[in-house]
C-alpha cells in the first residue's frame, strides 16, 4: 500500500494557496514598507509633540503611557521573533533529514538486483535534483507545486519499482529494508513541504507592525513634547525596523537574506556522481 504522505503533500491547507500579501513583496519592497511605515509613525508622533509643546501637563501622563506600551511592544517582537526562528529551524532540520533519506534510499537501492536497481537509481538521481529546485522555489508557487507535483511522479515510479522487487525476491531481506526506507523518504517530503508553508501568522506579523508603529510615535510624541531626544527616537526607529525585518525574513524560506541552506542536498547529489559502491544483487532461481 503507497505511503499516506502522497495525499498530504497536496492537500495543503486553503490558506497556504493565497500568500499573503506580506510575503509577496521582494526584499526591496518589504525594507521600504517596514520604513515607511516605522518611520513614518514616528515623524507623525514627532510633528505632534512639537505642536502641543506648550501643554506641560500631558508630560507626566503620556511618560507613564509610553512606557507601558513600549515594554509591551517588545514582548511582542520577541514573541514573533521567536516563532520565524523556531520555523526557519525547523525548516533547516526538514532539509536534513530529507537529505539523509534519499541518500539512504540510494544506498539501498544499489542492493537490489537488475534491471529494478539501474531504474531506480536514475530516478532517485531525478528526484534530487527536483529537492534542490525546490529549496530555491517561492512556497505556494506555480513553480514549488510543479517540483512538487514532479516529486510526487517519481515516487509512483519508485513505489511500483519496489513493489515489483518484493515481488521478485518477496524472503530477501534487501528489497524489504528498501521499501521501508523509501517510506521514509517519502514521508520526510511531506514534512518538508508543510515546514515550508508554515509561516508566522500574519495577524501577529500585522501586532507587530502595528504595536511598534504606534509604540515608536508615543515615544516620539513624548521626546518632542519634552523638546528634546529626535536622534534618540530616530536610532530607536532604525533598530525596529531590522528587528521587524530579520523577524519577517527568517520566515521567507527561500528569499531574502536568510535562506534555508540547501548544502545536504547539494553535497547528496554530488555523491551520485560517483560510480555507486554496491554491486547489483544477484537474480533469484525460479
Amino acid at each position: 500500500m503507497p505511503p499516506h504522505t502522497w495525499c498530504d503533500s497536496r492537500r495543503a491547507p486553503a490558506s497556504a494557496s493565497v500568500a499573503p500579501i506580506l510575503f509577496r513583496l521582494n526584499t526591496v519592497e518589504l525594507v521600504l514598507l517596514l520604513v515607511a511605515i516605522v518611520f513614518g509613525a514616528t515623524g507623525v508622533g514627532g510633528l505632534l509633540g512639537r505642536r502641543h509643546r506648550q501643554h506641560s501637563d500631558m508630560r507626566e501622563p503620556f511618560a507613564v503611557l509610553q512606557g507601558a506600551l513600549l515594554g509591551v511592544v517588545g514582548l511582542i517582537l520577541a514573541f514573533g521573533l521567536s516563532l520565524a526562528v523556531g520555523r526557519y529551524q525547523d525548516r533547516r532540520a526538514a532539509v536534513v533529514d530529507e537529505a539523509n533519506a534519499i541518500g539512504t534510499t540510494y544506498l539501498r537501492a544499489q542492493m537490489l538486483a537488475e534491471p529494478v536497481r539501474g531504474r531506480s537509481l536514475a530516478l532517485l538521481v531525478q528526484y534530487t535534483d527536483g529537492s534542490i529546485r525546490l529549496g530555491t522555489a517561492i512556497p505556494g508557487s506555480v513553480k514549488a507545486k510543479s517540483i512538487i507535483a514532479a516529486e510526487n511522479v517519481l515516487q509512483r515510479r519508485l513505489w511500483a519499482l519496489a513493489g515489483q522487487a518484493v515481488a521478485a525476491s518477496p524472503v530477501n531481506t534487501a528489497p524489504r529494508l528498501y521499501v521501508e526506507t523509501l517510506n521514509e523518504m517519502i514521508d520526510s517530503q511531506g514534512v518538508r513541504v508543510a515546514g515550508l508553508n508554515n509561516r508566522v501568522p500574519t495577524e501577529v506579523l500585522l501586532l507587530q507592525i502595528v504595536g511598534a508603529g504606534a509604540a515608536l510615535a508615543l515615544l516620539a510624541f513624548y521626546l518632542s513634547v519634552l523638546g528634546r531626544g529626535l536622534l534618540t527616537v530616530l536610532i530607536a526607529a532604525g533598530l525596529v525596523t531590522m528587528l521587524l525585518y530579520v523577524s519577517f525574513d527568517l520566515d521567507r524560506p527561500t528569499r531574502g537574506l536568510i535562506q534555508v541552506p540547501n548544502a545536504p542536498l547539494v553535497s547528496l547529489r554530488a555523491s551520485m556522481n560517483v560510480p555507486p559502491a554496491a554491486d547489483a544483487a544477484p537474480d533469484q532461481p525460479r
